[in-house]
């Protein structure tokens, strides 16, 4: 396994999609409550990357220089 995280933080979310740590921190905030809708645990201000790749259409991390 690699060294990156299966989870992005708020501070890396915000640097990749060009937007304030406190937007990122609402995303995530978003994202969680419908993981917690769908019976998921989650983790405050850390959202699992596949997740967020399955929720943003034509995003991946990889092309933004994530996990290779």
């Amino acid at each position: 396994m690699d060294n990156q995280s299966i989870y992005i933080t708020a501070s890396e979310l915000a640097q990749v999609m060009g937007v304030s740590n406190g937007h990122a921190y609402k995303l995530i905030r978003a994202m969680n409550t419908e993981l917690k809708k769908q019976g998921y645990l989650t983790i405050a201000g850390k959202l699992p990357r596949a997740y967020l790749e399955k929720c943003l259409y034509g995003f991946s991390l990889k092309a933004e220089g994530g996990a290779e």
